[in-house]
């Protein structure tokens, strides 16, 4: 049994890195990556992780017409990552291919049934996993689908072939098959949860960079002051050597790196700038490209260029935004998504610029990032908010302007009534411009509701005492489950006052967290604040409970 338990774990070697090599392409990172998968992914997914087990199924060892193998790590891993519909394939697949490999076996039937069963018991495992918990239901998943094999096994013996042999190879092959799947299905889903996580964390990182932009560039937007500074903000954080912007016709700012670049025009003359205006469609420019006149136009050692539209209303071509480097190789992936992001920010602040009151709302996100923690704003939901107003600015304007009066809502609110006592009715305001910017990015994910009599719809509290507990149940409760959940928000009279409660359906708080509310919490800052200015005006903070889906947090208002 030792040597048959080396052996397999060896070859458990091969299908961990074959799940850690196919993780690896950009393609299958863009769609592990994703939160809903069309008809294309689950072809693509069903097809790897069929690969992944049937490679499982010929790198086994046979003992006795059985094949000790790690094919069942395919199918546990697709139910759990991918869903139902690539986990029953998978398993269907599988199960299939097993009836024709040594047909003549005593186990065939037996795996191949068991391997197809468990494509519809790790599916149903989907919605109950997440990130931190996904590879122990991946070690039960392998562990359910081999004592299933096992069963299947004993029975057939029983009743086909000599239920000896059966009671035998089951003896034999138990620990190693069970071992072997149950540890690679976990190890799988690490290396692609992992995979995931580094997914967002990259994304956070071009965010935080987009909003650094963002912060610094948007004062010079106001009408009448120039751009150039907008073009040196770009060509620093981008690493570029010349930044331009231009409308229909001609360059109205730029900025070079030094006095070894110059621009000898202000008239538009390259093809591929004139291309991009009439089709709306970035281009990506080096030098073994034929048009290179894009580059003839700087006096300097330029060898690549990203050209993007700028757009102003409903899809109207405003302009350009152009950026010149000096390597040879074209516009890394990093580079061209930060610069896509920019130019949607300047075409969003181009439609901006007509929507009434506009000025407040540029110079509330000015300060956004240095006030972050006095008024809970997360510089990450301010930048995704002005990158879900871009995205609907070309295709649903009206929805865009909905999305921009919500966010001045919110920003205004934060700013200006920081040491303020309200009356709920208007702090709930603000808690629905939240709700509905996050709805605009999330959809039906996120569901608020309300039960607030209206006996105490008018009682004061201090102000951003409520939203930032919604956020919290957003962010670490319901967008934490692939199927998103609710909120409740309910409040009712009591004493003198009232008490307020915010409960969703989500993933549930930790107990740890609970129990350092009076000391520290790393990752809940707003949480904390909350708490201690409750405790402060009221002698009490939050009541927090973790229930058995979710949590629920009360507090006292006299």
């Amino acid at each position: 049994m030792f040597e048959l338990t080396s052996r397999i774990l060896n070859n458990l070697g091969y299908i961990i890195a074959l799940a850690f090599f196919f993780t690896k392409f950009k393609s299958a990172q863009d769609i592990f990556t994703k939160k809903i998968y069309n008809k294309k992914d689950i072809i693509l997914l069903s097809i790897f992780f069929s690969f992944l087990s049937i490679i499982g199924t010929y790198t086994g060892i046979e003992y006795k017409g059985a094949i000790v193998n790690t094919r069942n790590i395919g199918v546990a891993v697709a139910g759990i990552i991918a869903g139902p519909q690539v986990g029953i394939i998978t398993g269907v697949v599988a199960g299939f291919h097993r009836f024709f490999v040594n047909i003549h076996s005593p186990t065939t039937v037996a795996c191949g049934v068991a391997t197809i069963i468990g494509g519809f018991v790790t599916s149903g495992f989907y919605q109950k996993t997440n990130e931190k918990n996904c590879y122990i239901y991946g070690f039960f998943s392998g562990f359910i689908i081999e004592n299933i094999s096992m069963f299947f096994i004993l029975i057939t013996g029983y009743y086909f072939y000599d239920f000896e042999v059966a009671k035998d190879i089951v003896k034999t092959i138990y620990l190693p098959m069970i071992l072997a799947n149950a540890l690679g299905v976990s190890i799988v889903l690490i290396i692609i949860e992992d995979l995931i996580s580094e997914k967002e964390r990259s994304a956070g990182k071009q965010a935080k960079l987009a909003l650094e932009i963002a912060n610094k560039s948007l004062p010079f937007f106001r009408k009448g002051e120039s751009l150039n500074e907008v073009c040196k903000i770009i060509l620093e954080s981008l690493e570029a050597k010349v930044v331009v912007i231009t409308d229909t016709e001609y360059i109205i700012a730029s900025h070079v790196i030094s006095s070894e670049y110059t621009l000898d025009h202000c008239k538009i003359k390259s093809n591929a700038t004139k291309q991009v205006l009439n089709s709306g469609n970035l281009i990506i420019l080096g030098k073994e490209v034929s048009e290179i006149s894009c580059f003839q136009c700087i006096n300097g050692d330029i060898k690549s260029c990203i050209i993007l539209p700028l757009f102003q209303g409903e899809r109207k071509i405003y302009g350009t935004l152009k950026l010149y480097f000096d390597t040879s190789k074209l516009i890394t992936s990093r580079k061209q998504y930060l610069a896509e992001g920019l130019s949607m920010l300047i075409s969003t602040q181009l439609e901006l610029s007509n929507v009434e009151n506009v000025e407040n709302l540029k110079a509330m996100a000015k300060d956004a990032e240095l006030r972050a923690l006095q008024t809970q704003i997360n510089p990450h939901f301010l930048f995704n908010a002005l990158h879900t107003i871009s995205s609907f600015v070309r295709i649903n304007p009206d929805k865009s302007r909905e999305i921009i009066l919500n966010l001045s809502t919110y920003l205004r609110y934060n700013l200006e009534n920081t040491s303020k006592h309200l009356t709920l009715i208007k702090e709930l305001e603000q808690v629905k411009a939240y709700i509905n910017i996050e709805k605009a990015r999330f959809g039906d994910k996120i569901n608020v509701e309300y039960d607030i009599p209206p006996e105490i719809e008018n009682i004061e509290l201090p102000s951003l005492i409520i939203q930032p507990l919604v956020e919290n149940s957003v962010k670490h409760g319901i967008l934490k489950q692939r199927e998103g959940g609710t909120v409740l928000i309910s409040g009712k009279q009591h004493r003198k006052g009232a008490i307020i409660t915010i409960e969703d359906n989500g993933v549930g708080i930790s107990e740890q967290t609970i129990a350092d509310i009076d000391t520290k919490i790393d990752k809940s800052i707003g949480l904390k604040n909350v708490h201690n200015r409750l405790k402060l005006l009221y002698g009490k903070g939050l009541v927090i409970e973790k229930l058995t889906q979710g949590t629920k947090i009360s507090f006292y208002i006299e």
